[in-house]
């Protein structure tokens, strides 16, 4: 089984191909496709290459499926016996990518 590990948004995500993941915010249009260029580890049933920290030529290319927002989430402040009590929320903005394909590259060396 190939998977990979890749980094967006600050995340890291376990992806195989045909898995629908989603990231934060792309700017990429529904139906295009988008490319995940930071690869920090690659394995293919037999080997594993781990980058140092990012693999040379190695990437992911996803299909986005939909842009979309994730669960409310509310944040409740409050203060006993002070009637002092706030609520602040958002949702974040996601982006639903399906995975396509995952190339390897040669392990990058440390200059």
């Amino acid at each position: 089984m190939t998977y990979a590990i890749i980094k967006t948004g600050g995340r890291q995500y376990r992806v195989a191909e045909g898995d629908t993941v989603d990231v934060d915010l792309l700017d990429v249009d529904a139906g295009k496709t988008a490319t995940f260029g930071e690869v920090l580890m690659f394995a293919d049933g037999k080997n594993v290459t781990h980058g140092d920290p990012l693999i040379s030529g190695a990437k992911v290319t996803a299909e986005v499926v939909e842009q979309r927002k994730d669960k409310k989430v509310i944040a409740f402040k409050y203060k006993r016996r002070k009637g002092y009590h706030r609520t602040v929320g958002h949702r974040r903005k996601l982006t639903r990518v399906k995975i396509k394909s995952i190339t390897g590259g040669s392990k990058s060396k440390k200059s």
